[in-house]
């Protein structure tokens, strides 16, 4: 039974600073609640604020098998600061194959669909197992990053994934903001950021970006579309 939130509730939370988002969403959702974590730079500053609140707090990861080795390294750096489990999904083998068999290793070049069919299995589908059971996930998306995330609340009804609650305490964040955080506090990050990679998903589909394009310019680059440019973890006005 997933836990029941007025509209107005949620409202309210647009007033709170990203600590109390947390503190509120652990306790009205508790333990039925995860933070999703790509190891970029804003999910390691959740990381950090929610160790602060509760330590047996759940943290998962989608491993999708083309991550970059810098992203494990930081998984590694962040278990060994915190001391906290990080839960691993990964996609379903016999699925990857008949993908690869099908289409190819690096099919996403072809196509926006064959992009998108490769999300579907390396990350919709490991995503949605993650979040059975939950009433709410945390995320770390900001409203910042791109023309698909501009109107991210810091809690809403994800009718996409079930009607659970989806919490994104660093919606109105800056970049600036982000780094500010990390450096007073000295939040483990991904190597990769100090090498222009300020969003980082798999290796293949993600590149530095030039000063001055869009944070998210370096994900599918060869994709012309800015807002078609989601993995179909957080669709938002497109479909992914």
């Amino acid at each position: 039974m997933k836990v029941a939130v007025a509209a107005s509730e949620l409202a309210a939370i647009e007033g709170l600073s990203a600590p109390e988002v947390l503190e509120w969403a652990l306790t009205a959702f508790s333990p039925r609640i995860a933070l999703a974590s790509s190891f970029g730079a804003e999910d390691v500053v959740l990381i950090d604020m929610l160790t602060r609140i509760d330590r047996n707090a759940r943290i998962f990861a989608l491993d999708t098998g083309r991550l970059p080795a810098e992203t494990y390294a930081a998984i590694e750096a962040i278990r060994d600061r915190y001391g906290v489990p990080v839960e691993v999904l990964v996609p379903r083998h016999d699925a990857v194959e008949v993908l690869v068999r099908e289409r190819g290793v690096n099919l996403f070049y072809r196509s926006v669909d064959d992009r998108k069919a490769c999300c579907g299995v390396r990350k919709v589908e490991p995503l949605g197992r993650a979040l059975a059971g939950l009433d709410a996930w945390i995320t770390g998306l900001r409203r910042e990053q791109a023309v698909t995330r501009a109107d991210v609340h810091k809690a809403e009804i994800d009718a996409e994934h079930g009607g659970l609650v989806k919490v994104s305490p660093l919606a109105d964040w800056s970049w600036e903001q982000i780094w500010a955080y990390i450096h007073a506090h000295d939040v483990p990050y991904n190597a990769l950021h100090d090498r222009g990679y300020p969003s980082i998903g798999c290796a293949p589909c993600t590149r530095p970006v030039a000063p001055g394009e869009d944070l998210r310019a370096g994900r599918w680059w060869w994709e012309q579309d800015p807002a078609a440019k989601e993995c179909g973890l957080h669709p938002r006005g497109v479909k992914s």
